[in-house]
């Protein structure tokens, strides 16, 4: 199993925006160093919570620091773009990266972005749909371009000068395009399998208890099945919220305290789905009244914590009630105290994993097709 990075990020009203860019920065780059495989950084335009707008932008930022660790984009909310923007700005990202860049698109999950983008009451699995449709062709095609939509036209017919490169979109570095993977939060999601009819990859989200988890992979099976591709359980990244101490005390006190960084994450979570209308994916069991999902309910159940050799046998349960997977995305949380999240980082990559990967002894399911 890899070790990878995701975050949102999320971080508490009030703080100084310029600290938190740059912590975000930090691990990130702290990711790199540690051998962490891959990051994923997410985007919402409408909140001082979770705070970074454009996450195309903020790998740009960090691409020439970083040295091994691929980048992903957690993910390009598509309808809040316009196609021809994100065709251009990810084949940018994904040269200055050559090659290291991952592309990561969904339709988006917080109201207040689709609000003021517009889209709040339209149907935004069909911008979605529409939108990577545009985009993939804009890359397989030579101008000029006359792409027609339901929602975005796109055309430089009137306008091309080739010759001195009026009119002509960008390429990207991997070829036909970098590797596409999509954010699962639903259980039992179509739209999952019809992302792996596609040959895309699956994120499952880490606010999903484990047990909807597990539903995602017979839905990506049967995607792939439909496709005529390999379901293999190395393509399957899944997040979790983890944190690791050097003893078992200050871990529990750190990330299932109310007050710590993990209860704001999650009451942060609770609070937008419960206005939404929807606290569903954080029970572990559907009969469960609405006014039993509490924070602390949730921390209970969604967030592992302790020292290493608590930690190594809390995702070793996971993995075996959620089935195998490939990579273990870290999901980042505030540095409220950033010793110990840097810390936290470092036993995860320098001990939980090889310990975790030691106890499955190579012995994967490889053959994912045979699950």
């Amino acid at each position: 199993m890899k070790l990878g990075f995701f975050t949102m990020p999320m971080h508490p009203p009030g703080r100084d925006y310029t600290r938190t860019l740059k912590e975000d920065r930090e691990a990130v780059l702290l990711a790199d160093r540690l051998g962490y495989c891959e990051a994923f950084i997410g985007e919402h335009i409408t909140d001082v919570c979770e705070t970074i707008p454009s996450c195309l932008t903020f790998i740009a930022s960090v691409a020439h620091e970083t040295k091994h660790i691929k980048l992903g984009s957690g993910t390009v909310n598509l309808p809040n773009n316009h196609p021809a923007q994100v065709a251009a700005h990810v084949a940018m990202v994904d040269h200055m990266l050559e090659g290291r860049f991952i592309f990561g698109i969904g339709p988006g999950g917080l109201r207040s972005d689709m609000e003021a983008c517009g889209n709040l009451d339209t149907d935004r699995n069909a911008m979605f749909v529409e939108s990577i449709n545009q985009i993939l062709a804009l890359w397989a095609n030579d101008a000029p371009y006359d792409l027609k939509g339901r929602f975005w036209n796109i055309s430089t017919g009137r306008t091309l000068i080739r010759e001195a490169g009026q009119g002509v979109m960008l390429k990207p570095y991997q070829k036909p395009h970098p590797p596409i993977v999509v954010t699962v939060v639903v259980p039992h999601s179509k739209g999952l399998a019809a992302a792996a009819e596609r040959g895309w990859k699956p994120v499952s989200a880490n606010f999903l208890q484990p047990r909807w988890v597990a539903t995602h992979w017979p839905m990506f099976q049967q995607g792939c099945d439909r496709g005529g591709h390999l379901a293999d359980p190395r393509d399957w990244r899944v997040c979790k919220s983890v944190f690791v101490a050097d003893d078992d005390a200050t871990a529990r006190r750190y990330a299932k305290s109310l007050d710590g960084p993990y209860g704001f994450y999650f009451w942060n979570l609770l609070t937008k789905r419960r206005s939404a209308g929807g606290v569903e994916i954080f029970k572990h069991d559907l009969a469960l009244p609405d006014s039993a999902v509490t924070v602390d309910y949730i921390l209970d159940r969604l967030v592992i914590c302790g020292g290493v050799a608590r930690v190594v046998d809390q995702l070793l349960a996971f993995r075996e009630m959620v089935g195998d997977f490939g990579t273990l995305l870290y999901c980042g949380h505030d540095w409220a105290d950033p010793k110990l999240a840097r810390r936290s980082m470092e036993l995860m990559a320098e001990r939980v994993m090889p310990a975790v990967n030691a106890a499955i002894g190579g012995a994967s399911r490889v053959a994912g097709a045979l699950r």
